[in-house]
């Protein structure tokens, strides 16, 4: 039942916002060099490796394809991939890793392979499932961007203080995971994007590596 509401959701989706996802493309493309998309290698399902699709919300740079991680960095955000993080409009060509399997429209955010390998037993615990477009640490942790730019030392931070409470979030999801649960999230996550804002975007392990 999962895998048939992610499919029809999805290519409804897809096809209904079509117009809205090629202005976005053309916006990002114009406004700063590079293309439109940002790939990155994120830990799936069994561990399996996906390239994560996302519209580029910063300046370029090589190695953030592999998993290089600027904790709370936001130096390099560019004007328009500001309000595509505000708004989370980034995220929409991840419906085409749900469409394909590699993800599903609810389930544990993907993280770098770098952070999968932190609590790695715990890990093994949560990849049992696909990850998803949102989950409860997606809500629950808003703000993460702003933490991490405070800490001293944002890498640290974001290992042994966000991690952790992430983890335990996404361990108690795959337990008590169901469809309605699910259904309640994505309602809970649109409440979220557009009601109003009490702290900055909270980005995965990999956000801040564009």
């Amino acid at each position: 039942m999962k895998r048939c509401f992610d499919i029809s959701v999805a290519t409804t989706a897809i096809l209904v916002l079509a117009p809205l996802l090629l202005c976005i493309a053309v916006l990002v493309a114009t406004t700063s060099p590079g293309g439109p998309f940002f790939r990155q290698t994120r830990v799936g399902r069994a561990r399996r490796p996906f390239r994560i699709l996302k519209f580029r919300t910063m300046t370029v740079r090589p190695d953030a394809a592999n998993g290089s991680f600027d904790a709370g960095d936001r130096s390099r955000v560019t004007r328009v991939g500001g309000f595509l993080r505000r708004t989370k409009l980034d995220e929409l060509p991840q419906l085409w890793n749900v469409l394909v399997g590699e993800m599903s429209l609810v389930g544990p955010r993907p993280e770098v392979p770098k952070w999968t390998e932190v609590h790695r037993d715990r890990w093994d615990r949560v990849l049992t499932v696909r990850p998803g477009l949102t989950d409860p640490a997606s809500i629950r942790f808003r703000d993460e961007e702003s933490i991490l730019a405070a800490a001293p030392d944002p890498d640290s931070a974001y290992r042994e203080e966000v991690l952790p409470r992430k983890l335990k979030l996404a361990e108690q999801y795959v337990q008590d995971r169901s469809f309605l649960g699910d259904l309640m999230l994505l309602f809970a996550t649109a409440g979220a994007v557009l009601g109003p804002r009490t702290g900055s975007r909270a980005p995965d392990g990999g956000e801040s590596s564009q």
